[in-house]
């Protein structure tokens, strides 16, 4: 049976250094104490401790060698924006992926363990294996969580080789995504995009958009009919992108259904089920299905203190601080929180600086700083082998873009954006360790609010 615990990136494999960090903190209290916790080792995770820690540095406070901790049992860290790299046949899987002992730097600690449940009130975690640690500050980058069993047979289909059903949102499936769209040769091949939240919004279109090319260009196009079928009511959130992104599917003869949602599919006789804002249900028959799974907020964080009703970490759209003055020195950045603006690596790197700051200030003076997140995000949506319209927008789902006024309207696909990411891509693969950030920044341009990392 298909393991989907490995998509969230708990993975066999080295763990010199995490044996170290437990070895380290090992003493006969069962609490224990750091000036900053970070829970969670992804991208966003791993940047804003870095950060934090250069920021003391910088304003001639520095911390000491392990009071910024990080918090994580995972084996590996895993570049997630790749995966729809790899589901187009750009590269292999396993060039986004690094044993994560390996990004930390000697003044961060780890801890390979993970969160339980929080203690706003005492200034504590409990970890999964009942260790008290308690902090100073607490910064929440946790991610959230892939329901994989949301959609009946789901799970089944994909550990099936031959099903035709594939996910760029695996690190397990990404590859087999590739393996499906170039085998098919003739029939119907289904993209799904979910109602609600998901990471990276763009990718469910992105892999679509390759798939389509991949086929015109090798001469299938025309025995192949493509359809998106998107729970959602139009082709993105903001308009004027949804507006040009319709205009190209129209263009390009792929069809759509809007606000009808993939609750089952059946494998072995090749059937989707989409269920419509009516409730009722329609069959679709498929050759290829790219499944897009639901998600939302993590167990652990949902129902805690810290969350709002949703379960995301309830934080100031602007200091991305905790809204409860009695938790105001948690702060959470990332998936996780419940910042009103697309989940993205991009809006990750543009939120890190704004924490790191309000984090410090709150640290040194009791007060937040001056530093505000405008809800920035950035989608790079491959739109074909070559070509790439950057969408980029920040809260109320306003354009922000940083290259209209030198390229012109960015609705428009172009191959220089296209080469950014395949660079960042290469960059990432075969680049080594430099500082924390190895295998998870890969490259950069100058956006609005200054370096913004794909």
């Amino acid at each position: 049976m298909f393991n989907m615990l490995t998509a969230c990136r708990r993975v066999a494999g080295p763990r010199t250094r995490q044996t170290l960090a437990l070895a380290r903190y090992a003493s006969t209290s069962t609490e224990e104490k750091f000036r900053v916790l970070v829970i969670g080792a992804g991208s966003g995770g791993l940047t804003v401790a870095n950060q934090i820690y250069n920021r003391f540095k910088a304003a001639g406070k520095p911390l000491n060698p392990g009071d910024v901790v990080v918090l994580d049992a995972a084996d590996y860290h895993y570049y997630q924006p790749g995966w729809s790299l790899v589901g187009a046949g750009l590269g292999p899987k396993t060039d986004f992926r690094r044993p994560l002992a390996s990004l930390f730097p000697p003044h961060i600690m780890h801890i390979a363990e993970n969160v339980k449940s929080f203690h706003p009130e005492s200034s504590s975690v409990t970890t999964t294996s009942g260790r008290t640690i308690s902090y100073d500050s607490l910064v929440v980058a946790a991610g959230l969580k892939i329901n994989w069993d949301g959609i009946a047979g789901l799970p089944q289909a994909l550990a099936d080789p031959s099903s035709g059903v594939s996910s760029v949102y695996s690190y397990d499936t990404c590859d087999k995504v590739w393996r499906d769209v170039d085998a098919l040769r003739s029939g119907n091949a289904i993209f799904t995009q979910p109602a609600g939240i998901i990471k990276c919004p763009g990718a469910p279109q992105k892999i679509m958009w390759m798939a389509w090319d991949r086929y015109q260009k090798s001469g299938r196009g025309n025995n192949i009919k493509i359809d998106f079928m998107n729970g959602m009511p139009s082709m993105f959130s903001v308009k004027k992108y949804s507006d040009a992104l319709n205009a190209m599917r129209i263009e390009r003869g792929v069809g759509a259904e809007f606000q009808h949602n993939l609750i089952s599919i059946d494998a072995a006789n090749r059937k989707a089920t989409f269920k419509k804002t009516d409730g009722s249900t329609v069959d679709r028959d498929f050759t290829l299905l790219h499944v897009t799974p639901p998600m939302g907020p993590l167990d652990f964080i949902k129902g805690s203190p810290i969350a709002d009703p949703a379960g995301w970490v309830e934080i100031d759209q602007a200091t991305l601080r905790h809204v409860k003055p009695e938790f105001g020195n948690i702060f959470a950045l990332g998936d996780c929180s419940s910042l009103p603006t697309s989940k993205t690596i991009a809006a990750i790197t543009s939120q890190a600086p704004v924490l790191t700051e309000n984090l410090f200030s709150v640290m040194d003076t009791g007060k937040v700083s001056s530093a505000k997140y405008d809800g920035y995000t950035s989608c790079p949506l491959l739109t074909g082998y070559g070509e790439l319209m950057l969408i980029e927008f920040m809260y109320e789902f306003v354009p922000k873009e940083s290259f209209a006024k030198y390229l012109g309207d960015q609705t428009k696909r172009r191959r220089i954006f296209y080469h950014f990411k395949k660079v960042r891509s290469t960059i990432g693969a075969v680049t080594p360790k430099i500082g924390l950030l190895s295998a998870i920044i890969r490259t950069f341009f100058l956006g609005p609010t200054g370096v913004v990392w794909w």
